[in-house]
C-alpha cells in the first residue's frame, strides 16, 4: 500500500464514494446520538468501561490463564499464537484434521488482520463469509472499508451487479431479475447462504468479548448469520485477540450497554450469542492471538488503543474518514482507531504506517464519542513524535530550526521582520519537502507588521 496521502487522493476525488460515505456515516451518527442521549448515566458507563479495560490490561497475564483454565475445563482446547503466521498455521491444521475443504465464517476482524482466508485458500480450503456486508466484499474481490459496515463504500446498484455477476461462482446464483431493492438483495443473500449453513462442518469466528471467570465467548451481530455459524457446524474455531478479555459477567454487562449504542445506534443488540467450551457435542478450539498486542501493551501512551471494542463510532464522526474512506488506511482497521492501532501492531514498517498518525485533523471528535474514552489525539501525537524520532531527517531539521527561533526572542524578532519585508515574494507553493504541506493549503502571506513591532510602536 502507498502512504495515506497518496492512497486517499483517488478517494477524495470520487464523488460517488464520498456521497455513499457521507450518507451512511451521518445516518449511523444520528442514531447513536439519539440512543446515547437517553442514557442519563452514559458518562459513568463510559468511565466504567475504560476502567474495566485498564484493569484487565494491567493484569492481562492473570486473566488469560484464568480464561484458558475455564475453557479447558468446559471441554474446549486453547491454542496460543504469537503472530499471524502461527495463528494461520494452527487454524489451517485444525481444519485439515477434520478432512473438510470448506468453512463458514462469522464476521471477524482478527481473522482479516492475519489474512486467514488467504492462508486457507493456499491450503485448498475455501472460506465463505456469511455476514451480508462481508459477503458483498468477498464476492466483489474487494477489501473492507469500515469496521461495522465493511461494504459502506458500495451503493445498492453496485451490490446488485456484484450479486448477478459473481454469486454463481460461489454457490447458488442470484435470481435473474434481481432488483436493487434492499429487501430483494437481502433475500438473494439469504438463499445463497442457506446452502452454506446447512452443509458446512467447520465454522470460524472471532469474539467481541471473552469472559475470564467462566471461559465464555460472546459474539454480537445483527443478522443471525453468526448464530448459524456458531451452532450448526461440528467444529468451531474462534480466533480472538488477547485484549478481548473481560474479567467477569458483571463487567460484561457494562459493555453490553456501551457497544450496541455506539455501533449500530440500538438500545440492545439483535443477536447476542454466548458459548462456553464444547457445547452440544461440538468440538471447540480457541486460538488466542497476540500479533503485536503485547508490544502495544508495553507502550504507556499507546496501550489505551487496546481498550477498543470495535464499535466504529470514531469512524462515523471523523472528517478525514468521511472523505477518504477506509481503503486508504491500508489495514483492516480504518479511521481514527486504525490510525493509531495499525502502526502499533505492525510497527513503522513502511511509509504507510509512518503516514497514518498524520491522517487526522486532531479535532478530537473521535475521543468525544469513544465509549471507552480512548484519547486518540493523544496517541496520534505520541506516534508522530516517534515517526520523527525514527526517521524523517527533514522533519527533525525543520522542528529543530523552529525550536531555536521560538526559544530566542532575538531570533524570533529578526525572523518576523524579515518575513514582513519579503511578504510580496511569498510563494504560492513551498519548495522541496515542504510542498506536501502547500499542496493542500494556501501559503499565508506574512503581515506587514508583526505584533512585536506593533506593540513597540504603540505601547
Amino acid at each position: 500500500m502507498p502512504a495515506f496521502p497518496e492512497a486517499s487522493s483517488a478517494a477524495v476525488s470520487d464523488a460517488q464514494l464520498r456521497y455513499n460515505l457521507r450518507k451512511a456515516t451521518h445516518t449511523i451518527r444520528a442514531k447513536r446520538a439519539a440512543v446515547v442521549s437517553e442514557q442519563p448515566d452514559w458518562a459513568a458507563l463510559r468511565a466504567a468501561g475504560a476502567a474495566i479495560k485498564d484493569r484487565t490490561l494491567r493484569h492481562l497475564d492473570v486473566y488469560l490463564e484464568r480464561l484458558e483454565a475455564a475453557v479447558t475445563e468446559a471441554g474446549g482446547t486453547v491454542h496460543w499464537a504469537a503472530d499471524a503466521a502461527e495463528a494461520n498455521r494452527i487454524v489451517t491444521g485444525l481444519v485439515q484434521a477434520t478432512g473438510e475443504t470448506e468453512v463458514v465464517k462469522v464476521k471477524s476482524m482478527a481473522t482479516q488482520e492475519i489474512g486467514l482466508n488467504e492462508a486457507l485458500e493456499a491450503a485448498g480450503i475455501r472460506a465463505y463469509e456469511t455476514d451480508l456486508a462481508e459477503l458483498i466484499v468477498q464476492l466483489g474481490d474487494d477489501l473492507p472499508s469500515h469496521i461495522l459496515v465493511p461494504a459502506i463504500h458500495r451503493n445498492r446498484s453496485e451490490i446488485r451487479e456484484i450479486f448477478l455477476s459473481k454469486m454463481a461462482a460461489w454457490g447458488r446464483p442470484a435470481p435473474a431479475g434481481l432488483a436493487d431493492d434492499p429487501r430483494a438483495l437481502a433475500e438473494a443473500a439469504r438463499l445463497h447462504l442457506r446452502e452454506r449453513f446447512l452443509s458446512a462442518k467447520v465454522g470460524i469466528s472471532g469474539a467481541n468479548f471473552a469472559v475470564a471467570e467462566t471461559g465464555t465467548l460472546v459474539v454480537l451481530e445483527s443478522e443471525g448469520n453468526g448464530r448459524m455459524c456458531l451452532t450448526l457446524p461440528e467444529t468451531l474455531i474462534s480466533v480472538v485477540g488477547i485484549e478481548k478479555i473481560v474479567p467477569t459477567w458483571r463487567d460484561l454487562e457494562v459493555f453490553m450497554q456501551l457497544l450496541p449504542r455506539s455501533s449500530t445506534g440500538e438500545r440492545m443488540n439483535p443477536y447476542t450469542s454466548t458459548w462456553t467450551g464444547a457445547t452440544e457435542g461440538q468440538t471447540f478450539h480457541l486460538v488466542l492471538l497476540d500479533n503485536g498486542r503485547t508490544s502495544v501493551l508495553a507502550d504507556e501512551v499507546g496501550r489505551q488503543a487496546l481498550r477498543c471494542i470495535r464499535c466504529s463510532a470514531c469512524l462515523n464522526v471523523c472528517p478525514v474518514y468521511e472523505r477518504a474512506g477506509g481503503h486508504a488506511y491500508g489495514s483492516v482497521y480504518p479511521g481514527p482507531i486504525g490510525a493509531i492501532l495499525t502502526p502499533q501492531l505492525r510497527g513503522m514498517a513502511s511509509p504507510l504506517e509512518e503516514s497514518l498518525p498524520y491522517a487526522s485533523t486532531l479535532c478530537g471528535a473521535c475521543y468525544e464519542v469513544c465509549p471507552v474514552a480512548i484519547n486518540i489525539p493523544e496517541v496520534l501525537l505520541d506516534l508522530r513524535s516517534k515517526v520523527v524520532a525514527h526517521g524523517h531527517v527533514g522533519q527533525r531539521v525543520a522542528m529543530g530550526a523552529a525550536r531555536r527561533v521560538l526559544n530566542s526572542p532575538r531570533w524570533l524578532s529578526v525572523t518576523q521582520r524579515s518575513a514582513g519585508r519579503l511578504r510580496r515574494w511569498t510563494p504560492r507553493r513551498l519548495p522541496g519537502p515542504l510542498s506536501a504541506w502547500s499542496d493542500t493549503r494556501d501559503v499565508p502571506r506574512p503581515p506587514k507588521e508583526s505584533f512585536r513591532q506593533w506593540w513597540a510602536a504603540n505601547r
